[in-house]
């Protein structure tokens, strides 16, 4: 429920979540190469999904003459996977042949260039430095808890890194634990104990370190610029990472996102702001006080007279538009760039002659680079509207280097320019060219439909590989998750459309009340009524999407979903009277609203999504949310359905899926329950991700075929 996007998005000299390519050399020494893609007729199975490359970092040279980038594969006989590091010639494909620079069994990450000869990254619990000619490694420090990531200071004299400080027990309970070193016992008297998938046993904190002349780094000597003390956390948990810290261009301020609360506070709170820390009088000043929603991931400006973040408006509301707001030294003044656009803006950065932002902005389901002035010039869309996401980008010069990904393909690196308008892009990378060479992929196509209360709704329509227009093919409803999050054009390794369309299904994934891309009064209207207008937009979606697409069988349409989407699905079992769905399938789905509101992790979320707690009988809001819990409609359920729950779920826990479970079989429905004991709230382990997948085509085929 913690907004995603944000940190999927972010980017400053390095970008995240992004390249693949490649040479391929084979494995030695442990690494896990490339794999050997077997097709069934040009279908993407599961196992061909895991078989694929997946990019990882992206690092342009300062001189825009070289990419390195990170690729991970998998191997699911031994249910791993590993990141090595490549080198590319920015012209792509026409520089030359990737070179491989790393051959490890621990993966490399976190890329960066300290000059155009030579690189960084984190390996282990180490921070390594290569010549990349001779590919001759220096451990530049080490670090007993690890490290998380880094950013070295434009001089290359600092290092700004990531790692962790303990939590410490309250003294008072020290008493409790006399003599009892091997008890297990947790004691806790706040909230915020765990989050997403793990306890709070620690903090991570941001660190300052110098490089030596020989380019070494002593971490006795850093400074923990957060407190030793503080229980604070920078960057964010559970999902930021080295987009929420930035050094100005002198090297001599660090700006960084920090929500300085913990327990109850943190857990009711988003409001987080934007420090800076002068390293040479140590003060620390904090710019975006009074701004009460989530303000993050912080850029400097080349000339040092301003710092831009994204920030959200309002306090406990995770899925608020991403704004773009620049603070201004000289006059300690804010200025909102994106005031007047209607759309998330997000992984932003200067042009190199500060007249400019652009940024990544979630567009009418897809991810676009828009370019922002103030109220010097109108925005500017530097790249087309398409069948994509970017995901990530930098600039060196007038060259834009993108991370562009599809419903389609994972993701590659283009080439954009500044000048651009609306164009279409440069594919630099070849990945996984060899793969796709052998797949068929199944069209994706765009729908426009009316909704119920006579808007406009966009529905992505996926086809089988071997789709065959004279055939009829069962359909499945795809209900997204959040609510707050756009259905684009991501490539997933978990809910990948094209892996469940090519089981024979004709996939219709609608952009419903809730999902950003559409206008801040389209992506509002979820909260406070979970069950109203979002529901009636899925319904809407299986009532006219078979009218355009003749192909689809009336007579066998399932629905399925993970997270919200779980509720989405729980949801319409419960108000399936005309019996239009034949088989349903949610995914760590939200059962019991009562239930998520007190044990869910981030409970800023139920308060503005339900408009509070469910013992406020007197709130007009919160009677009508809890009254259209799925559970208040079991009496209604008629149709089989298959319940996935995982028990490292911490944002809506385990026992939901069990709940949900027990009531089918309770009421004598078909009914199946799968557990991952190992699993947080999404499935992550390549086999049980291949397990997931057969079981996701079991049930359905069961039921719709």
């Amino acid at each position: 429920m913690r907004r995603i996007a944000a940190a999927l998005f972010a980017v400053v000299s390095v970008f995240a979540m992004g390249c693949q390519s490649g040479p391929r050399a084979a494995p030695s020494g442990g690494a896990i190469g490339e794999q050997m893609i077997k097709t069934e007729d040009g279908r993407l199975t599961p196992e061909g999904m895991w078989s694929l490359g997946y990019l990882g970092d992206c690092a342009v040279s300062p001189d825009g003459k070289q990419i390195a980038y990170s690729v991970s594969y998998c191997d699911i006989s031994q249910n791993k996977k590993n990141a090595e590091i490549y080198l590319m010639s920015s012209e792509g494909q026409k520089g030359g042949t990737p070179m491989r620079l790393t051959e490890t069994p621990d993966s490399e990450f976190n890329i960066a260039w300290k000059d155009n000869a030579t690189l960084l990254f984190c390996r282990g619990s180490a921070i390594v430095r290569m010549d990349v000619k001779s590919r001759k490694e220096t451990v530049v420090a080490e670090n007993e808890r690890g490290f998380e990531g880094f950013k070295i200071s434009p001089d290359g004299s600092k290092l700004v890194y990531v790692s962790t400080v303990p939590r410490k027990r309250p003294s008072k309970t020290d008493k409790l634990y006399a003599g009892l070193d091997m008890t297990s016992a947790r004691v806790n008297e706040d909230l915020m104990y765990r989050h997403w998938d793990t306890w709070v046993d620690d903090y991570p904190h941001i660190f300052l370190v110098n490089l030596s002349e020989s380019g070494k780094a002593d971490i006795s000597k850093a400074v923990d610029l957060i407190g030793a003390d503080s229980p604070f956390e920078c960057p964010m948990r559970p999902f930021s990472g080295i987009e929420q810290f930035a050094f100005s261009s002198d090297s001599s301020k660090i700006a960084y996102t920090c929500e300085r609360k913990s327990g109850k506070d943190y857990a009711l709170s988003t409001n987080s702001d934007i420090y800076i820390y002068d390293i040479k009088s140590g003060s620390v000043a904090n710019v975006s006080e009074g701004m009460m929603g989530y303000d993050q991931n912080p850029v400097f400006s080349h000339d040092g007279t301003k710092v831009a973040w994204e920030s959200m408006e309002h306090e406990g509301y995770e899925g608020d538009k991403l704004r773009l707001i620049v603070y201004d030294f000289k006059t300690g003044s804010h200025t909102d760039y994106s005031a007047g656009f209607d759309y998330n803006v997000s992984g932003i950065q200067w042009t190199a002659d500060d007249s400019e932002l652009l940024g990544i902005v979630e567009y009418r389901g897809s991810c676009e680079i828009f370019a922002f002035s103030g109220a010097a010039k109108p925005v500017r869309q530097l790249t087309k509207r398409g069948l994509h996401n970017i995901t990530a980008f930098t600039q060196r010069g007038n060259s834009i280097y993108a991370v562009q990904q599809s419903r389609s393909r994972p993701s590659e690196i283009y080439l954009y320019s500044l000048a651009d308008k609306e164009a279409e892009g440069t594919k630099l990378s070849g990945i996984n060219d060899g793969a796709f060479s052998k797949l068929r992929m199944g069209k994706v196509e765009e729908h426009w439909i009316k909704s119920t209360d006579g808007k406009d709704m966009l529905v992505w329509v996926i086809y089988p590989y071997n789709y065959d227009a004279s055939k009829k093919y069962p359909a499945l409803l795809y209900c997204e998750g959040g609510p707050g999050v756009m259905v684009g054009q991501a490539w997933s390794m978990r809910w990948n459309l094209q892996v469940l369309s090519s089981g024979g299904y004709i996939i219709m994934a609608p952009n419903r009340r809730g999902c950003p891309g559409f206008g801040t009064a389209w992506s509002d209207e979820v909260a406070g009524d979970f069950a109203g207008l979002c529901m009636q937009d899925y319904v809407q979606t299986v009532k006219l999407i078979p009218q355009e697409v003749k192909t689809i069988d009336t007579e066998h349409i399932g629905a399925c979903g993970p997270s919200f989407g779980g509720f989405s699905v729980y949801w319409l079992a419960g108000h399936n009277e005309d019996h239009i769905f034949k088989a349903f399938l949610a995914h760590d789905g939200i059962f019991n609203l009562e239930q998520l509101d007190i044990e869910t992790d981030e409970l800023w979320s139920i308060v503005w999504n339900l408009g509070g707690h469910y013992w406020e009988k007197g709130n007009p809001v919160v009677l009508k949310n809890y009254a259209e819990s799925p559970h208040k409609f079991v009496d209604k359920w008629n149709t089989p359905i298959c319940v996935i729950h995982n028990e490292l779920d911490y944002r809506i826990v385990a026992s939901q899926g069990m709940a949900a479970y027990n009531a089918a079989k309770l009421r004598g429905l078909d009914a199946r329950y799968l557990y991952f004991p190992d699993e947080n709230h999404w499935v992550l382990k390549p086999q049980n991700s291949v397990f997931w997948y057969r079981n996701f085509f079991d049930w359905f085929d069961t039921y719709l075929k």
